[in-house]
């Protein structure tokens, strides 16, 4: 999924520059305005720590473009800041005050003005101060926000009793919870996505003289509580101060119930008042219970406002409520079937609640978190890199415990299904274990590690509070140029489908029994259908040149390449299943390319009817905007087409509108809203949610454990492939004095790539782990650590040169968009330097094939490491020989990018090195030639006679092993295409025909 971390930059406000000292103004008892920015050039545009005005966003285009600009219309002075911008994802600009400090005090006064030239567009602006806390970075961030809906200058006035504390985002997960205004850091506003637009401001000032009402403030300790019929709830009212300075004068909280759904008769009336009196302390409570009454009647849940007023401080941003949770309904009653639950549950739901059902809203993009319960949300997700801060276990389980509460306040309190892309490990989280992608876990050839990194994802995941797993990807790359072909387990379907173990380590049993368990997830098979076949050139998605593009095919080769691994997934009883963005284009149809998230024909035909799929289609990340049309046409289309929930990111409260609005329009059947639903419905009460929505982090301390890390370290050790090894330079012996280089020996976010922390990754010391030289060092040995190669090559035995990729993540990878297959310089040249001083061992960390043309000669081992994650010990196990190198590869080496694309079956075929190619070590290879190779037929064709998967297998890695060693670096297209073959058919279990073609290959060689 095209995923960012919404709001999610750490450095998203952080402060101002030094103001002038407040002046009052003559006999008015008034400070006079104190100007914050003129916008004359006296600020510099600066990133911090400085201090400055700087541009943030969620994608490379997402900044906006700034400039001081000369106007004669200028409301003060000579120029005025002006910008353009064009927003997918977040942006905006920051004015920040340097980090060394100090901070400002701004409490004498009444609020922040500033002028702005209006568009009269209709958009909101985005307002956001940062208070207290050390610097910018580590402050609270409080928000307000104002309509341009007009034109020309205005000058804008908001109070500071206007801002509320933003509860979907803050940098260090908050402070206080207080507007103290003595420690203020800076402004920063947030331009609308979604539109072109430019704008102008001027003149930033503080104005007017502020009470006590802005230096103290009333709050609760939730916005929600429920309770059982019969019971009570204890609602705390405590009062806090700027500074946490005692009460100057009294403040007085009146409140009173009444104005919900509860009636007289469910509860006991509360009112009455609390005055606390000057010189209260900050942080004093008083507890306000409402007593609830209990009856024989069932009923759903039963909201209880409790009104408060408040003099001489800020009021609570919003108006606490009691719930009587919902008691007695047939749906609540877990002994029931499933499916009978759901019909009792759908039955009694209005069509504003099932269409609330079906949105998927970004967590970060929620205006107000009240809107969860306000649109009956029935999902939430984190994109790639949206994170709480801290990004800690414990601290995602609170922000998704908050969010379920908000649901409590529901008619029907039906949970939420919150979501995530844990693509190779629980990877948003920092500490978490992070495996090998799945480029790597093809590599491996094993269902048996394919399954216990699944199991090891979903404890981590689930002990987080999230219960849905948007993964595994099952596409089939078919050309390495794509950005995601690292997603993929291999380019051969039979690989894919071997590696669907990976469902059970997440989901457990296949009908759904286990989906309760603290350990498990509802797994996600993505992306359906074809998106990577995709041809090259094909995409309309900004700069992609393969991502998002059109796959042609024949119906045939949709069956046997594209669909097969769904048909497995599907009898694996994977939960959900994700449309592709791409387009499929079958020919002899007549119809052109059509939008996956558009085509009734795959989803509703295919999928839904024809695999007897009962789980639900959840839309890839906004991506109905993709689809032709208008808005309503986009929702139609994609909902008749077979979507259940929609993933509309930043436009959960359009979407529900809109869909509401086709069904009353007739345009959308309801029938296929409630198939919808049901669908939803039943794995919300199949992963125990009604019964345990809340986060159960028991598993929470297994979390980048000891025992976790050992299944990634074997995985990968397992998806090492041994491509060369001339002399048998591999194993390495402890007794040898090695030279390390290379980019990619020590740097964890590249091992790592992308989808690791942030959607792109990143470079760098992003999560906890273990690098490849770590690992190295820890084998044993003397070492010498020289990235670029500059250090001295004289004296030592190998040296061990660890090279490759960046990271980077989707259509933002293809070649052709900024990238390529080749080595950097840097990296070409450590190799060069390496390598020409003494015997060589080349590792290639990358997502993909990386071409090495002439310099494969000069190589003496060469290694395909793939992304390997945290875990570089598992790299250094296989190059010290603690394990044998067993790894096989998962896509054709092709020798050129004019090669592309080639894969295993094609009529013309000769690459670098053949699929499934893969040298050992620690293991004897078969002797004997062609006698050997006729004696393993035999035993393979009978093992594939009696059944015995385990001894077919066997006979044909032995005779792989011993066509390897026949052949050598000697790869000719006539030895390229059966070798090849051979792996297919292997894991297809057709043994004896695999030892044919193995055989093929070796009177070849």
């Amino acid at each position: 999924m095209r995923r960012t971390a919404l709001l999610a930059c750490a450095a998203l406000l952080t402060g101002l520059l030094p103001l002038a000292t407040a002046a009052t103004a003559s006999g008015a008892g008034e400070p006079a305005p104190v100007p914050v920015d003129r916008f004359e050039g006296e600020v510099p545009f600066a990133e911090p720590p400085a201090g400055g005005i700087f541009t943030w966003g969620g994608d490379t285009d997402d900044p906006p473009a700034l400039a001081l600009t000369a106007r004669d219309d200028a409301p003060e002075g000579e120029k005025v800041l002006s910008g353009t911008y064009e927003i997918s994802g977040y942006g905006g600009f920051t004015h920040e005050f340097p980090a060394a400090g100090p901070a400002q005090d701004w409490s004498a006064h009444q609020g922040v003005r500033f002028w702005w030239d209006g568009r009269n567009n209709g958009e909101r602006i985005a307002f956001e101060l940062k208070d207290g806390g050390a610097h910018g970075g580590a402050s609270e961030l409080w928000t307000t926000s104002f309509t341009d809906d007009f034109t020309g200058w205005k000058q804008i006035e908001i109070p500071f009793t206007d801002f509320t504390y933003r509860t979907d985002y803050q940098p260090v997960g908050g402070i206080d919870h207080v507007l103290g205004l003595t420690g203020m850091w800076g402004y920063a506003v947030t331009l609308p996505a979604g539109v072109k637009g430019d704008f102008a401001m001027d003149a930033v000032e503080l104005y007017g003289a502020a009470d006590q009402s802005l230096r103290a403030s009333v709050r609760t300790d939730s916005a929600v509580y429920p309770v059982r019929e019969g019971g009570a709830a204890t609602v705390r009212l405590t009062v806090a101060t700027t500074g946490e300075a005692p009460l100057d004068q009294p403040v007085t909280v009146t409140y009173e119930t009444g104005g919900g759904t509860a009636s007289g008769a469910d509860h006991t009336p509360v009112r009455g008042a609390y005055t606390f009196p000057a010189g209260t302390a900050s942080g004093t409570t008083h507890t306000v219970r409402i007593p609830t009454r209990k009856d024989r009647t069932a009923e759903p849940a039963e909201t209880i406002p409790l009104k408060l007023a408040v003099t001489g401080a800020r009021a609570p941003a919003e108006t606490p409520q009691v719930v009587i949770d919902a008691h007695g309904l047939p749906y609540l009653d877990r002994r029931l079937p499933v499916h009978k639950r759901v019909a009792d549950l759908l039955a009694r739901m209005s069509l504003e609640e099932k269409a609330g059902q079906m949105t998927q809203a970004e967590r970060g993009a929620l205006t107000e978190a009240g809107d969860v319960a306000a649109y009956d949300l029935g999902s939430l997700l984190s994109g790639g890199g949206s994170a709480p801060t801290p990004n800690t276990p414990e601290a995602w389980a609170k922000m998704i415990d908050g969010f379920q509460l908000r649901t409590r306040a529901t008619r029907f309190q039906i949970p939420l299904i919150y979501g995530v892309d844990a693509v190779h490990g629980h990877n948003n989280v920092a500490g978490a274990t992070i495996m090998p992608h799945n480029i790597g876990i093809g590599a491996t050839r094993d269902p048996d590690i394919a399954y216990e990194t699944g199991a090891v994802t979903a404890a981590e995941v689930r002990a987080t509070g999230v219960p849905w797993d948007f993964a595994p990807c099952l596409c089939v790359t078919r050309d390495e140029r794509w950005g995601r072909s690292y997603e993929s387990f291999g380019e051969d379907p039979a690989l894919v489908d071997a590696m669907e173990t990976v469902i059970q380590g997440l989901q457990g049993r296949a009908d759904g029994r286990d989906l309760d368990r603290a350990d498990k997830v509802l797994a996600t098979a993505k992306h359906f259908v074809a998106d990577g076949g995709t041809a090259y050139g094909s995409s309309t998605t900004g700069t992609y040149t393969v991502d998002q593009g059109v796959t042609t095919v024949t119906r045939e080769e949709l069956e046997a390449v594209h669909l097969a691994p769904y048909r497995t997934a599907v009898e694996r009883g994977v939960g959900t299943v994700m449309p592709s963005y791409s387009s499929l284009d079958l020919l002899g149809d007549d119809r052109g390319p059509v939008k996956m998230h558009a085509s009734a024909e795959m989803i509703n035909g295919v999928l839904k009817d024809r695999l007897d799929f009962e789980g639900f289609v959840i839309s890839d990340w906004a991506a109905i905007d993709q689809l032709p049309g208008d808005y309503a046409s986009d929702v139609r289309t994609s909902v008749n087409a077979g979507l259940d929930m929609i993933m509309v990111p930043y436009a959960y409260r359009d979407f529900r509108t809109t869909l509401v609005d086709e069904v009353r329009a007739g345009r959308i059947d309801e029938r296929r809203i409630d198939d919808a639903v049901s669908r939803i419905l039943t794995q919300k009460f199949r992963l125990g949610l009604f019964e345990q929505p809340y986060a159960d982090t028991r598993g929470a301390s297994e979390i980048g454990s000891a025992a976790h890390r050992a299944v990634a370290r074997e995985a990968v050790a397992e998806s090492q492939v041994l491509l060369k090894n001339s002399g048998g330079l591999l194993p390495l012996k402890p007794a040898q004095k090695l030279y390390v280089a290379g980019s990619n020996a020590d740097d964890i976010g590249n091992q790592s790539g992308g989808w690791t922390v942030t959607w792109q990754g990143a470079s760098g010391d992003t999560t906890p782990g273990t690098t490849v030289l770590e690992g190295i060092r820890a084998a044993g040995g003397e070492v010498t650590w020289s990235q670029d190669a500059s250090a001295p090559t004289a004296g030592h035995d190998v040296g061990v040169v660890v090279v490759g990729e960046t990271p980077y993540a989707e259509g933002v990878g293809d070649v052709g968009n900024g990238h390529d297959l080749e080595l950097s310089p840097a990296d070409q040249r450590a190799v060069d330097t390496v390598c020409a001083a003494m015997r060589c061992a080349v590792l290639i960390v990358s997502g993909r094939p990386q071409l090495l043309g002439d310099r494969l000669g000069a190589i003496d081992a060469l290694v395909a490491s793939w992304l390997p994650g945290t875990e570089g010990d598992g790299v250094a196990d296989v190059l010290y020989g603690r394990r044998p190198f067993t790894g096989q590869l998962p896509v054709t080496w092709p020798r050129s990018q004019a090669q592309l694309p080639i894969n295993v079956g094609d009529a013309a075929y000769d690459p670098q090195y053949p699929y499934g190619w893969g040298l050992t070590t620690l293991t004897s290879v078969p002797q004997g030639g062609l006698p050997a190779l006729t004696a393993l037929g035999a035993a393979a064709g009978a093992a594939e006679r009696a059944g015995a998967g385990e001894a077919g297998r066997a006979a044909v890695t032995k005779a792989r092993l011993l066509v390897q060693q026949r052949v050598g670096q000697d790869v000719t297209a006539a030895v390229a295409k059966p070798f090849a073959e051979a792996d297919h058919l292997l894991l297809t279990g057709r043994y004896r025909a695999a030892v044919e073609k193995l055989t093929a290959a070796y009177r070849a060689a």
